[in-house]
């Protein structure tokens, strides 16, 4: 190679990694807005709880209703993103979150109210799903640049989640922290223009499967509170056969065909089921302690809804560090390491609420817990961006998400459940299992990260 070529190779190169960032500031930017459906709202749930003359225990679905559409939507949406392309995924997407967001907006009371939740986060699943499926079609040799601009714009908004929620909340009203998520709706303009075209591909989206799906997680979350949702036995018996049958049907046709909506090969895939498990794990403590924090601060020890926003937040710029620093250990153990020690410090803090919840310690869960989330979502989709075949990626980083948020839905609905027979800080503390179970699937030994 003459000089002059090496010379224009290198400019080349430095070229390229200014777009490559830029590339991931966009895509974070696109998913950045769906951590304040989570922390942003869970700031609020104490003001949702006496504007809607609702119980402590019923707001608990403001989450757990989330959660479920969320990680439906992101299935669905990632699946959709396959077959028929990114571009139709967020246009549809974006109608989805508008509709929730105004349906939120007007609610007078609290069914009405999780109904939007519900149908703006299905929506604001089709952000991630589209925001995964084009930071992992990068090619290889840009995917540190992307990555590292993904896990610091996703840090920013993580960072400033729950102060937003508080500044809202207290300020203005907390409607408006529970409608966060539609600020994606500004970003879509801009990812739309370098969405790939993808023709109809002709793979069948499974509609049936993806209704099956829905049913059985619902039901699940359905019955873990049916005690809290005081549910009669007969209803309580009805629920529980369509958990059965819905989860048979699943399973029968995710046996039956590859093009499933839950593919055979990625559900017997030990990556694939290792990332499950630890974002369910810290997912699931996560949401509990977005559940039970604000609550426990508003209402036992008298803190403003603001105060505790803007007492969340040195953790949540920790985790904004943490995230970025996950961005660039993609490979090795090292990734593994990091999130399994963030994962480990999370249930210690957690599991220190048996011991009466001092203020400082519920703060620390709670920041922990931030922590935990942006360095699981930065890890996860590195790894799976170089593990699953292109073909599939969107629908596989779907499916993971899925479990992601369900698992969320299931700790805040344990949380809300365990409330009813113990104190709220006692059941945050049994909830900690959730992120240790994360941390030694995350120490365990196996294969190396690709």
């Amino acid at each position: 190679m003459t000089t002059h070529e090496a010379a224009s190779t290198a400019a080349a190169g430095t070229v390229s990694s200014p777009g490559a960032r830029s590339d991931g500031l966009r895509y974070g930017a696109l998913f950045g807005p769906v951590v304040f459906g989570v922390t942003a709202a869970g700031v609020a749930l104490p003001d949702v709880a006496s504007s809607l003359d609702a119980s402590s225990t019923a707001t608990a679905w403001v989450l757990t209703a989330h959660a479920l559409a969320l990680g439906v939507g992101t299935a669905l949406f990632g699946r959709l993103a396959d077959t028929r392309g990114v571009r139709a995924a967020l246009l549809l997407g974006s109608l989805a979150l508008a509709v929730g967001a105004v349906v939120c907006l007007l609610a007078t009371d609290l069914g009405v109210l999780v109904a939007g939740r519900f149908v703006q986060a299905a929506g604001s699943g089709a952000m991630a799903a589209c925001a995964m499926a084009l930071t992992a079609s990068v090619p290889p040799d840009r995917r540190p640049q992307v990555f590292a601009g993904f896990g610091a714009t996703m840090a920013i908004f993580s960072a400033s989640a729950t102060l937003a929620g508080g500044v809202f909340t207290e300020w203005v009203t907390w409607r408006i922290a529970l409608v966060l998520p539609a600020l994606s709706l500004l970003i879509v303009p801009l990812c739309l223009a370098g969405a790939p075209v993808r023709k109809n591909s002709g793979r069948s989206m499974d509609l049936p499967g993806a209704a099956l799906l829905t049913l059985t997680a619902m039901s699940f979350l359905v019955l873990i509170q049916s005690s809290a949702l005081a549910l009669s036995a007969p209803l309580v018996i009805a629920t529980a056969a369509v958990l059965v049958l819905s989860a048979a049907g699943l399973t029968w046709r995710t046996r039956g065909s590859e093009t499933s909506f839950v593919p055979r090969a990625l559900v017997t895939d030990r990556v694939f089921l290792k990332a499950a498990v630890i974002g369910i794990g810290v997912y699931g403590g996560l949401f509990a302690a977005m559940y039970a924090v604000p609550q426990l601060l508003v209402r036992d020890h008298g803190w403003s809804v603001l105060s505790v926003g803007v007492w969340l937040l040195p953790g949540a710029v920790v985790g904004a560090v943490l995230s970025r620093l996950a961005g660039r250990l993609t490979a090795g153990d090292h990734g593994n390491r990091l999130l399994g020690a963030v994962a480990l410090a999370f249930a210690a803090a957690l599991g220190g609420a048996l011991t009466g919840s001092g203020v400082l310690l519920l703060i620390l869960g709670a920041s922990l817990g931030f922590s935990a989330f942006s360095v699981t979502q930065v890890f996860t989709t590195a790894l799976m961006s170089g593990h699953i075949e292109p073909a599939r990626r969107g629908g596989a980083m779907g499916l993971l998400n899925l479990t992601f948020f369900v698992g969320g839905g299931v700790g805040s609905a344990t949380a809300g459940a365990l409330a009813k027979s113990m104190s709220l800080s006692t059941a945050l503390g049994v909830v900690a299992l959730f992120p240790l179970i994360a941390a030694l699937v995350a120490f365990a030994p196996g294969r190396r990260t690709p």
